[in-house]
């Protein structure tokens, strides 16, 4: 840089040769500057260690890991909708991920997952079962509620041809309560046993819809006690 200096400071000779070659000089001068500092940076930027490439095991932990949360979302789903699995599905993809990576840090999200379960069958029962006892519904009643269910689930009912699984699995279960427990109490007036029947396939679908919500919370806990105390960022 010096000498690139010294040759810009000098005297500019006369004439457009002189020009010229004063021209040329400056530019040779600033080449050589810029080289002598950019050859230090060139040898340092390739002396620097190349970023290393994941290993194979780390790929495959990782992918097992989304396609686990991605069953646990299904999970979440199925413990909202009945005759899908539920929180069976997370529990279970959590043992999965437990045989691979290792229980170490599972402790919290595989006993959240377990509670939850347990919750889970007492909610079917309290909201299904005692639900509907309440109401006096008979075991016809219960029984036509899950024949109901299943029915419109699948669309299956000759005049719900909606196509649409939830509006089907509603009122599958109100008309399938209604048919059974109407079938059973042939001992009421006309008028009654209409009102008992309608009375008992509102509370079952109330008394489901309630515990499906319940388990729907439960097992979204589960799913986000398993993403806090396994994400990727915190494995070692």
């Amino acid at each position: 840089m010096l000498a690139f200096l010294a040759v810009a400071s000098a005297p500019s000779p006369q004439g457009l040769s002189g020009f010229y070659h004063q021209v040329t000089q400056w530019l040779s001068s600033l080449v050589n500057s810029v080289s002598s500092y950019l050859a230090p940076l060139s040898h340092s930027i390739a002396s620097l260690p190349a970023p290393a490439a994941p290993q194979a095991s780390e790929v495959w932990h990782l992918a097992l890991y989304g396609l686990l949360v991605l069953v646990m979302a299904v999970g979440v789903v199925g413990a909202v909708v009945p005759a899908l699995p539920g929180i069976t599905l997370i529990v279970g993809a959590i043992a999965v991920w437990g045989l691979v990576a290792g229980f170490v840090g599972l402790k919290w999200a595989l006993g959240v997952a377990i509670v939850s379960l347990v919750l889970s069958f007492a909610i079917d029962y309290l909201a299904g079962v005692l639900g509907a006892q309440r109401v006096g519904a008979s075991s016809w009643g219960q029984i036509g509620a899950f024949v109901g269910m299943f029915l419109g689930l699948f669309g299956l009912l000759p005049l719900l041809p909606t196509g649409i699984p939830l509006l089907g699995l509603v009122v599958g279960t109100v008309l399938g309560a209604f048919i059974g427990e109407f079938l059973h109490r042939r001992e009421l007036k006309p008028l009654q046993r209409i009102k008992q029947s309608a009375k008992v396939g509102l509370a079952i679908v109330v008394g489901t819809l309630v515990g499906n919500i319940l388990q729907g919370v439960l097992a979204l806990i589960s799913l986000i006690v398993f993403l806090v105390t396994t994400w990727p960022g915190n494995w070692a």
